[in-house]
């Protein structure tokens, strides 16, 4: 997917307060930055934001951070929350790479991957979100009983995505092929912008829940 550059996305990130900027400095600090004892969650390439938004309004005893790489998408997220300014919803814009470097141990609760990148190419294959290696990241900042949430329409990156879940010594605690076909998985779902489109087109949503292994 080509992303259109935005002229002066950037800058509009740049000075907003609902952007925390050098995240690196606020690892383990992440609930006096909100002010409470709540819960926090993260999506990691949030887009637009529509997802996360959602879950902001529908929880408000829950925290938020959506991460995403991309100035001209955040740019539109940050649009949005600027009219609505939900207290507890914030961003990053950062590569997903340096996850473990902003968030301390066990600060995290739930992590949501939702329709990610697949990077098809074999080669490209430790980039993917649901790869070991992103799992080992996670390891790194998620609570003992937390949880990773993963939704895709894409067959082969699910496929390839469960099958890390074994080989990383994590715990499948629910799957589907068929989320939206699925009563128990479905309950309580949150589309996104994406599975919104592609649902429209018929094509089935993949899901899984896992968690660390023993």
């Amino acid at each position: 997917m080509r992303l259109r550059n935005i002229k002066g996305s950037r800058e509009v990130i740049g000075a907003s307060e609902y952007v925390i900027h050098e995240p690196e400095e606020q690892a383990g600090a992440w609930k006096e930055i909100f002010g409470n004892e709540n819960p926090i969650r993260i999506e990691i390439g949030m887009g637009k934001g529509r997802f996360l938004m959602e879950l902001a309004r529908r929880n408000r005893q829950i925290n938020y951070i959506g991460i995403e790489k991309y100035s001209s998408v955040l740019l539109r997220a940050v649009e949005k929350q600027r009219e609505e300014e939900l207290p507890n919803l914030l961003f990053i814009r950062m590569e997903a790479e340096h996850i473990g470097e902003v968030f301390g141990k066990e600060e995290i609760d739930r992590i949501y991957l939702n329709f990610s990148d697949p990077w098809p190419k074999d080669r490209h294959a430790k980039r993917r979100l649901t790869s070991r290696e992103f799992l080992a990241r996670y390891v790194l900042i998620l609570k003992k009983e937390g949880v990773v949430e993963f939704k895709t329409d894409n067959r082969a990156l699910f496929d390839f995505s469960m099958e890390e879940v074994k080989e990383a010594g994590w715990k499948l605690l629910a799957s589907t092929y068929d989320l939206h076909r699925d009563e128990t998985m479905r309950e309580g779902n949150v589309m996104t912008e994406y599975e919104e489109k592609f649902s429209a087109m018929g094509n089935p949503i993949h899901k899984y829940i896992i968690c660390q292994g023993d």
